[in-house]
């Protein structure tokens, strides 16, 4: 085989790892008929009724990569109901790296609510409002989930960072292969003000809209990842970090926009802060 053509074949198999259609990325998992693949394959609805949510789930598994979704949510009086996108990983003690939109009564903004696990073990939660009315139309929530680093961001600006600090001791998910998973479910049980509003049935169904998911990721099949030391392709999320304008604008987010940050519950931990919160 020439040198030409094995590099074109390695470039094609990068391209098919980041196609962007549901129909060849993406099995709705649950739901009874209430998720539904659109549109050739360019529009993913996933409904809730009373009866039950919907869910669905990427045909790979991924060890790391950079997560693209646009997703438009739950319109009106969604209080009681929650729409997940996330990266988790099998078995009882599994890596997750979590985005949660919690709804909300109709005028009152999405919480979006982010978490991240090693090993079975959470309990990091950060919490947001959005600076613009997330049922209106599409936006871009991004996972980036590389050796160094995860960053969560919402159309191209920085939420959330959270780093390898595994030499202080922290746990950094880094050897599961994940899956890219979504769901809308009730949860109107602790979603909506802690559990004391509840789903309006009367509203239902509820549906989340998807379009333009891209996995520009390494593909996890038969123990081995699509990336390589080696290899010619070198993506940029690789090795990607903030920049001073993302450190600025990710600043902005978290002043004016943040709610929660178990990084600053003394409450909660009275024994002292995770050792991430004090790192440097």
């Amino acid at each position: 085989m020439t040198t030409s053509l094995l590099l074109s074949l390695l470039f094609s198999f990068v391209i098919l790892a980041s196609a962007a259609n549901f129909n060849q990325d993406i099995d709705v998992t649950w739901g009874d008929g209430r998720g539904k693949i659109l549109e050739n394959g360019n529009l993913l609805t996933l409904t809730l009724d009373k009866f039950s949510g919907s869910g669905f789930q990427s045909k790979n598994q991924y060890l790391f990569g950079k997560i693209d979704m646009n997703i438009k949510l739950v319109p009106g009086n969604s209080a009681g109901t929650v729409t997940t996108y996330y990266l988790r990983s099998e078995g009882s003690t599994w890596d997750e790296i979590d985005f949660e939109f919690l709804g909300n009564l109709s005028g009152d903004p999405y919480i979006v609510h982010t978490n991240v696990y090693t090993q079975g073990k959470g309990d990091k939660e950060q919490q947001f409002y959005l600076w613009f009315d997330p049922t209106k139309d599409f936006h871009t929530y991004s996972l980036l989930w590389n050796p160094q680093r995860i960053i969560f961001s919402v159309d191209g600006t920085p939420i959330r960072e959270f780093k390898d600090l595994e030499t202080t001791g922290v746990a950094f998910p880094k050897s599961q292969p994940m899956s890219v998973y979504s769901s809308l479910w009730n949860a109107d049980n602790w979603a909506t003000r802690g559990g004391l509003v509840k789903t309006d049935w009367r509203k239902a169904p509820f549906t989340a809209a998807y379009r333009n998911y891209k996995a520009d990721a390494c593909v996890w099949s038969s123990g081995k990842s699509s990336c390589s030391s080696t290899s010619p392709f070198q993506n940029s999320w690789q090795s990607q970090e903030l920049d001073i304008t993302s450190q600025e604008r990710l600043k902005w987010v978290q002043k004016n926009y943040m709610i929660y940050n178990y990084c600053t519950d003394t409450k909660r931990f009275p024994q002292g802060l995770p050792k991430e919160c004090t790192a440097p």
